[in-house]
């Protein structure tokens, strides 16, 4: 899976939605003027440019004409305000992040230090595949109230996105069959897929608001009472428009409704097939997909509110009308013989679900099984990767890993989480931890700055603060630099939870642990910038927006990027800088290698800020420039990985952690 073909991809869906709504919005248009029409035909005639004659044209309606400019423009701008004016609404609702989306449909979110054995099993297996694509870790939520077996994703970017599961899910699933649904969801988060769900369902909802407000003009009328004698006739005029709107309403919901669908089937077949390629099990995802053919309330969603977003879930969570016409998803016995071949279409009834409080952390799911065989065997064995030991990777394999998820990387995922110091991922868990074990990130091996540095957290953070960090400080001097950046993934769910008034001293705190002993190290550059931008791009995805579409209007900030990272790959900057401008054709010649002082983190930082905005083409291109000059001397040392993540992370780019 190519990461930026697959967000190019998902844009070019974006523009077929786009005409696809205009139809739809111009038969709507077309549905609400024939009603006008009608509506009009039974309303008195006060109009003398009518009366006195008659034609061909005007034996429909009342004697009116069929063709009425004046009313068809009226129409047409009415109904392009209310649906302009209602999908605008809904999709300010929704701009503020995925939480939004899990939360209208009854969502709760999953606290990240829960003790629930079956929300901790889900949130190790959404660990390990954050920990394994480089995509912050996903704010996970359970929807307590729906039994059945289902699942979304949702989000604007990978900063915002959520992982949402039914209850049903957790109670009903192995961790095999559980694994193959998250990481269905994840090839939604690493496809662009969320963006296009979240703009769906706003158009979705400006179409059907025009029936909805027929409904409410009609159940206004249960509440009055005619008055006088010609008010019968008023009273019917109000119920004909309200059916009218009704009508109309639908109308465009129809054809609404099979544009969801259209572009939601086709993404399910490759969700499905990217799913089994991450885990390398299609015995899980089939499970999940056999298990809700066999329990009688399937996939089937409860909440009403739900039907917006059918088209978000694993599986069909709405009963299908029109022959199939409306379903968001294929037929199960399709998916799971476009996995299986061999299926036979008998569902599978599952047994009663144990009670995982009296099995083992493996039997219950808790942690994932390494007994594996043959040439897996020595890889689940191995110890977890060491960016100490400098190693190797081409540019080509640097830049493949973007935006993919791969079983090695995910076995590689599980490994290191199981030697991080369990006290440490405790704490990444916390709301009130967090902070503070980021805070021992930054504590230096020299004793006098250590010493400077943990009375400043005492003195901003309060003595609980300072107790904290010395109950941590054994786990944290067992701490490899390789779990460093996951442990910085894993904190961002409870890092999100801080209240608005606490996020200012937190930042402030970092800023002057990072510039207490006035050197920024990679490791402490990569670390604020990371958190800087997820935390603020995931409170307000809406705001992210491409401004710059040219090469040349960022060239300088290029060379900058370049420059930086080409002083940081070893002995020869001039060979490394060569290597990755050589990949910029549109700029031969005009990005020179940078001094040491002309490209220093503090320049390095405004330049990412600027780069976040360009398109999508000149970050994959930056991004290949950057992995060939990183690798241009063969070895990628911890440094060089840092400044890398750091780099693509700010270009909302997921870059996991290169294997050992």
């Amino acid at each position: 899976m190519d990461f930026f073909e697959a967000q190019e991809r998902a844009k070019q869906r974006t523009r077929r939605l786009v005409v696809l709504f205009a139809f739809a919005v111009g038969g709507t248009i077309l549905a609400g003027y024939f009603a006008a029409i009608f509506v009009l035909g039974q309303a008195p005639d006060r109009n003398p440019r009518y009366r006195g004659y008659e034609t061909e044209s005007t034996a429909f309606a009342g004697e009116r004409p069929l063709w009425q400019p004046q009313v068809f423009a009226t129409v047409s701008v009415l109904t392009l305000a209310v649906v302009g004016l209602a999908s605008f609404y809904k999709w300010t609702q929704f701009r503020t992040g995925g939480g939004a989306v899990a939360e209208s449909v009854g969502g709760r979110r999953i606290e990240s230090h829960t003790t629930d054995l079956q929300e901790r099993r889900l949130l190790n297996v959404v660990e390990e595949m954050a920990i394994a694509s480089g995509v912050g870790m996903p704010t996970v939520y359970v929807l307590d109230d729906e039994p059945g077996i289902n699942a979304f994703a949702a989000g604007l970017t990978t900063s915002d996105a959520v992982v949402a599961v039914t209850r049903g899910t957790l109670e009903k699933l192995t961790r095999d069959e559980l694994q193959g649904v998250i990481g269905h969801e994840f090839s939604h988060i690493l496809n662009g897929d969320m963006r296009l769900n979240v703009k769906l369902s706003a158009i979705l909802f400006g179409i059907l608001v025009l029936g909805l407000l027929g409904r409410g003009i009609l159940n206004s009328l249960r509440f009055s009472r005619p008055r006088g004698k010609n008010s019968g006739g008023g009273v019917a005029l109000v119920v004909v428009s309200g059916l009218a709107l009704v009508l109309v309403g639908y109308v465009g919901y129809f054809f609404g409704r099979l544009i969801q669908a259209a572009v939601s089937r086709q993404r399910e077949f490759l969700a499905d097939a990217s799913s089994v390629q991450f885990t390398r099990n299609p015995e899980g995802l089939t499970g999940a997909l056999r298990k809700i053919g066999g329990y009688a309330l399937g996939s089937s969603i409860q909440a009403t509110k739900g039907t917006a977003i059918g088209h978000f879930f694993f599986a069909q969570g709405f009963r299908s009308m029109f022959g199939g016409l409306w379903a968001t998803h294929p037929p199960l016995p399709e998916r799971i013989r476009a996995i299986d071949p061999q299926f036979d279409g008998t569902f599978i009834e599952p047994p009663q679900v144990v009670d995982v409080t009296r099995e083992s952390f493996v039997s219950a799911g808790l942690a994932p099984a390494r007994a594996v065989s043959g040439q897996d065997a020595g890889r689940s064995n191995r110890p977890s990767p060491d960016l100490k030991a400098p190693f190797a990777p081409a540019a080509g394999t640097v830049m493949a890993t973007a935006g993919t998820l791969t079983t090695e990387q995910l076995a590689n995922a599980g490994s290191l989480l199981a030697s991080v110091p369990p006290r440490l991922l405790t704490a990444a868990r916390s709301p009130h931890e967090a902070p503070v074990l980021l805070y021992g990130l930054l504590l230096e091996l020299e004793p006098e700055t250590r010493r400077q540095q943990t009375e400043l957290i005492a003195s901003r953070s309060g003595d609980a603060a300072a107790r904290l960090l010395a109950a941590l400080a054994p786990a944290l001097q067992e701490l490899k630099p390789a779990h460093k950046l996951p442990l910085l993934q894993l904190a961002q769910p409870a890092l999100r939870n801080l209240p608005p008034a606490a996020l200012e001293p937190f930042f402030s705190t970092l800023d002057e642990l990072v510039h207490i002993d006035g050197h920024v190290s990679t490791f402490e550059f990569a670390l604020q910038k990371i958190i800087l931008r997820t935390l603020a791009v995931g409170r307000a995805p809406g705001a992210t927006v491409v401004q710059i579409y040219s090469f040349n209007a960022v060239a300088g900030e290029i060379a900058i990027v370049l420059s930086a990272l080409a002083h940081h790959a070893g002995q020869d900057p001039a060979r490394n800088f060569s290597a990755g401008a050589a990949q910029l054709k549109l700029l031969e010649g005009k990005i020179p290698l940078l001094s040491p002082g002309a490209c220093d983190l503090p320049q390095l930082d405004a330049a990412l800020d600027k780069l976040a905005t360009s398109s999508g083409p000149i970050k994959q291109r930056l991004l290949v420039a950057a992995a060939h000059v990183v690798s241009a001397d063969g070895v990628l040392l911890v440094a060089e990985a840092e400044l890398l993540r750091a780099v693509a992370a700010t270009l909302d780019v997921p870059m996991p952690l290169p294997a050992a």
